[in-house]
């Protein structure tokens, strides 16, 4: 069994429970996720099964939408609900405009200083194991791009609101430092998880659903249709050149060759993905390297 399989994760789930789940109900091991979700978080988790794992950093790299909930007046050490409050504060008269206007100050690409209460590792160690231990670290702060973070409605202390953002971000800290610049602090009071690139919730599974191997196996994206990579369609002498682990000439394409430089799929002529290959151009010629191959038994 191999491809892509898309869930709409529940509340109260870890991201490595909905694995466990589909590797019980698939009965096989080799099961990944793309992208933590944080256990209170709900909606789309992307499953890459057999052979499509060695995809799973084409789909952890693509931008993400999410939709949530952004408290006021309330500051936890995770920078959400599920965190020890450690400050709470009255939420002065706001409305809509006022709140986005503080977020606009976090969108574009900036610098993002990771929560205490995180999966980043400082020093060896996740900064959340070191949160347990009572221990409060300098972060070196990120950069990441925030495309959209916007406030769609406001009902005192909850607004609401959508982020379009590069895969990296903490949704947490951008509602703690929006709330740093209102004066009154914020915490993240739910989150959804709505796109990941080109995937949508609205195409994903309930876990429930997916109960039995039939079930996983009906619901798989073919790994030649999960990716938004441009694809080279290989002719015969390509493929022949793939298959003894060779880079393959532009001329060796049906099609040509789709971009000058970066990463493409190489599919045959009915679409199968055959392998991952990054494009280099020499002279008038371009080569595609073969770095993820999947046609059985090349090197």
């Amino acid at each position: 069994m191999k491809g892509i399989l898309l869930v709409d994760k529940p509340a109260g789930m870890t991201s490595h429970d909905v694995v466990d789940r589909i590797r019980r109900a698939a009965r096989m091991r080799r099961v990944g996720h793309t992208g933590t979700l944080d256990p209170a978080a709900t909606g789309l988790l992307i499953l890459c099964l057999g052979p499509a794992t060695r995809l799973s950093e084409h789909f952890t790299a693509k931008s993400k939408v999410y939709e949530g909930t952004m408290r006021l007046g309330v500051v936890t050490d995770s920078y959400d609900l599920d965190g020890a409050v450690v400050a709470e504060h009255p939420v002065p008269p706001l409305d809509r405009d006022a709140i986005q206007a503080a977020c606009d100050a976090f969108t574009g690409t900036i610098q993002q200083v990771p929560p205490m209460v995180s999966a980043v590792k400082v020093g060896g160690e996740r900064l959340y194991k070191k949160a347990r231990k009572g221990q409060t670290i300098e972060r070196e702060p990120r950069t990441v791009n925030v495309s959209a973070f916007d406030v769609l409605s406001y009902t005192p202390p909850d607004a609401a609101v959508r982020i379009t953002c590069s895969s990296g971000t903490y949704v947490r800290s951008l509602c703690h430092d929006a709330g740093q610049a209102l004066g009154c602090g914020a915490a993240l009071a739910s989150l959804r998880r709505l796109a990941v690139g080109q995937h949508r919730v609205e195409h994903a599974l309930p876990i429930d659903a997916l109960d039995s191997p039939e079930a996983v196996e009906a619901h798989l994206l073919a790994m030649g249709d999960a990716l938004d990579l441009p694809a080279a369609i290989l002719g015969e002498s390509g493929r022949a050149a793939l298959a003894h682990g060779n880079p393959v000439s532009a001329r060796d394409l049906l099609e040509g060759c789709p971009v000058p430089q970066g990463w493409v799929q190489m599919k045959d002529r009915e679409g199968e993905l055959l392998a991952l290959g990054i494009v280099e151009s020499r002279g008038m010629d371009s080569w595609i390297h073969p770095k993820r191959v999947f046609i059985a038994g090349a090197p």
